[in-house]
């Protein structure tokens, strides 16, 4: 299984960019994709989550300003990112858990990072 992202730049105070990411490969069922972020010197952090229902989950200081979403294909995950700020610089990670086979147990999957970057 592999998730390629993409979508990452620079971009000024205030500006909007999308990041994309599709998972690939022998997928049964996909419990959970979403981005995780992690900024120079931080620990990585969530920023946003999508389950198999839809159910979304957003870190406190996103809410408002980013938005994810899911492809048609279910195995296709955007964020949506508006109204960025400088706070906001990081190397952004796809991650989905998922099942590869109708046998019990998911297992985690990281993509290999988009970095943004906002300019105060």
């Amino acid at each position: 299984v592999q998730l390629q992202a993409s979508g990452g730049g620079l971009v000024q105070t205030g500006g909007s960019l999308r990041l994309s990411c599709a998972a690939s490969g022998s997928i049964f069922s996909i419990v959970v994709m979403g981005w995780y972020r992690q900024a120079p010197g931080k620990q990585r952090e969530l920023v946003a989550t999508i389950r198999g229902d839809g159910r979304t989950n957003y870190a406190d200081s996103v809410k408002g300003r980013f938005t994810i979403s899911r492809g048609n294909a279910k195995n296709t995950v955007y964020l949506q990112m508006n109204s960025l700020k400088p706070g906001d610089t990081a190397v952004y990670y796809c991650y989905s858990e998922l099942y590869r086979s109708v046998m019990p147990g998911a297992d985690d999957y990281w993509g290999q990072g988009t970095e943004v970057t906002v300019s105060s």
